[in-house]
């Protein structure tokens, strides 16, 4: 048995005992470069404005975007936790709107290289984020690796952010595929919601989806949910070249109220639909934004 599924089986055990606190939400890709981190700390932030206590753990070892977008720099992280005996809330870096994070850091190179003790005692602290947040979203790196896969496959709700490029969908599948033949995923206990990330209008999020959709159930015979989408805005471009998260520089922009829309959809299981201005109004908006 390696470490990955010592940690899958702990995990399990206490779910079995002791019902979370927490909501727990995975956000993947099948690539990189989709927006995936900045679906994370907007998504964070549109949760801290309902109310929700929110705690990012950054995932993605050996990156920052997290950090990055929020503008902090972390004292400690996830290494300093597994390394040198620091607890969970000592690595916890507060961001915008009192929303907690946590880096990956650089010196884990995944879950197998952990020993059975250091991951017993990354799962027990891990466990106290329950008393600390409401919602706790899981930035995980892009593609099949097997430290993103063993995140998602451990989480019962994901979201998977995909653009309309051809690349970006047919990664997206390449992701779900491996999911689903790996033995240790299930898939009736998994919710996948899909963001389409960069469209251009409605339509272009819901074909993303339905691409998706049509490949999924026909040849994983698998499900999936469309959770809505995010417009091309240069508010959101704007926002990301100055490191900044859209929903706090610019939270009348297109991409903002999207994220707006979208949180609500994920908390209280709807599909409630965003709609986009055309024509002269989003002409003039985007010349505004610009």
């Amino acid at each position: 048995m390696d470490q990955a599924q010592q940690l899958r089986n702990v995990i399990k055990l206490k779910n079995q005992k002791i019902t979370p606190k927490a909501r727990v939400i995975t956000i993947t890709s099948g690539k990189g470069g989709v927006g995936k981190s900045n679906v994370a700390v907007n998504m964070a932030i549109q949760l801290r404005k309902m109310g929700k206590r929110v705690i990012i753990f950054d995932a993605d070892l050996g990156l920052a975007n997290v950090e990055v977008m929020f503008g902090a720099i972390p004292e400690y992280n996830l290494s300093d936790l597994i390394y040198h005996g620091k607890n969970i809330r000592e690595i916890i870096t507060t961001g915008p709107m009192d929303i907690g994070f946590i880096s990956g850091g650089s010196g884990i190179m995944g879950l197998n290289n952990l020993s059975k003790d250091q991951i017993a005692y990354l799962v027990h602290n891990l466990s106290e984020l329950d008393e600390l947040a409401d919602v706790i979203l899981i930035d995980t790196g892009a593609g099949i690796a097997d430290s993103v896969l063993e995140f998602v496959i451990a989480s019962p709700e994901v979201l998977l952010v995909s653009t309309p490029e051809p690349s970006s969908l047919t990664d997206s599948y390449s992701l779900l595929k491996a999911l689903h033949r790996n033995p240790n995923f299930l898939k009736n206990g998994t919710k996948i919601n899909v963001i389409a990330n960069r469209v251009n209008s409605a339509e272009d999020g819901q074909a993303v989806f339905d691409k998706l959709n049509t490949v999924v159930s026909q040849f994983l015979n698998g499900n999936i949910n469309y959770l809505g989408m995010i417009p091309q805005d240069v508010s959101l471009e704007r926002a990301v070249r100055q490191q900044k998260t859209v929903s706090l520089s610019a939270p009348s922009s297109a991409s903002a109220k999207a994220f707006e829309v979208l949180a609500r959809n994920l908390m209280n299981d709807t599909h409630e639909p965003y709609v986009m201005k055309k024509g002269i109004t989003q002409l003039f908006a985007n010349f505004i934004n610009r």
